[in-house]
Parts: C-alpha cells; sequence; structure tokens
C-alpha cells in the first residue's frame, strides 16, 4: 500500500529511517568494517523535502541546505572506519547539518545490492541485461548482477557512455561481441578474476588499480570503467523515487561529479 502525504506535509523521521531499515535490509547486509549504514544524523523529527546525493561531503551539505531539504540521502555517508573527532571539516560538515535541521541517512552495501532501487539493478534494466543473477562477493554478500546481452562490444560502449554521459575507460581483452556480462558499480575492479570463472566475457565496474589491466589482458576479458561515481548515481535517485511514490515527499538529486 502506498503511504501517501501532500507535497511539503511533515513525514516523521522516525516512520521514514524505519521503512529504509527494512526495505533496504540495513541490519542483515554486511558492509566494509566500519561502515553505517542507516541514520547516521537525526533531526528534529521530521521530513518535507528530501535530497538525494551520491556523497555527503560539504558540497552535497551545502547544497542540501540551499533546496531546503530536511534530510539528505546519501550511498557514500560520513562515518567510515574507526570513531572520528568533530573537528576541522567534520565538524563543519556536522554543524551545517544541524544548523539546518538536516537528517543524513546513508546507504552502501544495501543500495548497491538491492534488487530494485540498487545501483546494480538499475544499471542492468537500462542497458537491457537479460536473465540475470547475483554475482560478485563482498564480505559473503552478491552485490552485483550477471546476465546475457548479445551486442557487440564497440555498441554497448557507445551505449554506455550515453548512459554515464561520458566515455568510459575500456580494456578490450575480451571477444568483441558480448553475450555475458557482470556488473558491479563503484570500486568492483578487484572482482575481474570472479567475473572471469563465472563465465563472463565483459565486466562493467566503476573503476580499478593499475594491475587490473593486466588480469583483464591475461584472463581475456572486456573490462569497461564507467567511474565510480557515474555508476553510482542510479541507486539514490531510485531509492529517493521510491520515497516520493510510497509517501508523497518531493525530492532532489545533488549532481556532484568528481570524474573518478
Amino acid at each position: 500500500m502506498t503511504r501517501s502525504s501532500s507535497p511539503g506535509q511533515s513525514v516523521p523521521l522516525e516512520t521514514l529511517v524505519t521503512y529504509l531499515d527494512g526495505f533496504l535490509a540495513v541490519s542483515d547486509i554486511p558492509d566494509a568494517p566500519g561502515a553505517l549504514n542507516g541514520l547516521q544524523v537525526e533531526n528534529s523529527g521530521s521530513v518535507q523535502r528530501i535530497a538525494a546525493a551520491v556523497d555527503a561531503c560539504q558540497v552535497t551539505i551545502d547544497a542540501a541546505v540551499d533546496s531546503r531539504a530536511s534530510l539528505l540521502l546519501v550511498h557514500h555517508g560520513m562515518f567510515w572506519g574507526p570513531a572520528q573527532a568533530a573537528t576541522g571539516r567534520h565538524w563543519r560538515r556536522l554543524k551545517r547539518l544541524l544548523d539546518h535541521d538536516i537528517a543524513l541517512y546513508s546507504a552502501h552495501i544495501p543500495l548497491d545490492c538491492h534488487p530494485t532501487v540498487g545501483n546494480n539493478a538499475i544499471l542492468a534494466a537500462e542497458l537491457g541485461v537479460s536473465d540475470t543473477q547475483p554475482f560478485g562477493d563482498y564480505h559473503g554478500t552478491a552485490i552485483g548482477l550477471a546476465g546475457t546481452l548479445s551486442e557487440s562490444r564497440d555498441s554497448l560502449v557507445a551505449r554506455v557512455t550515453n548512459l554515464l554521459g561520458d566515455a568510459p575507460h575500456v580494456i578490450p581483452a575480451g571477444p568483441s561481441d558480448v553475450r555475458r556480462i557482470g556488473i558491479v558499480t563503484g570500486g568492483g575492479g578487484s572482482m575481474i578474476e570472479q567475473a572471469r570463472d563465472a563465465g563472463m566475457d565483459t565486466f562493467l565496474t566503476g573503476e580499478g588499480t593499475h594491475h587490473t589491466h593486466f588480469d583483464a589482458a591475461e584472463w581475456e576479458i572486456n573490462v569497461i570503467y564507467g567511474g565510480h561515481y557515474a555508476t553510482e548515481t542510479f541507486g539514490v535517485k531510485a531509492l529517493a523515487a521510491h520515497l516520493e511514490q510510497e509517501f508523497g515527499i518531493p525530492w532532489k538529486f545533488l549532481d556532484n561529479p568528481t570524474g573518478l
């Protein structure tokens, strides 16, 4: 059932957090050590507008203030690893959120692997990948998707360029005709071997380290690096749109491309 509210009407923050935690299965999906998924910063208790962004950096926090958002929904949150002192740029980010009563909610791996609003699910659907199956083990969770796609490598690269808005870096080490593709958005370069072992001839991800060029070349698999940021804009947009459908809360995407 759709949970509706008129545009501008307040929805309790607690209601949204409870819904998001369940919808994204936040407590059930492992993540990188120290990653904090869920509500990271609380506000005074209600949400009227949502801003969605890939990163909880100063630029997007400032943009959320300008857009009069009361909830900033991100893929990469503020808190990673050991405890951080509220000083320097960390204090400036927190102060800006608190001064303008903006809550912050982050979903990292739970958003990557979600079957309907996840980064990988949306990207696979946009590219027309069929017969998709979970793929790409990360801390015991399959975060990506693998499936069937029948077209030339050049045609696929052209469509990826059009979809992402910039030409990807391509390692054309596999066949010129694509048949099986694996997708792991973001920093999935370390999963080239998994893609090869799973029978993929092509692997699409965001970025990878230097040595992955030789991994692709020597394992004879096409690798398409679309950019970490560019491949991870899909999930937060889809999640914010889902919340608008469920609760009637208007949203805006805050674009801050890094080129990486």
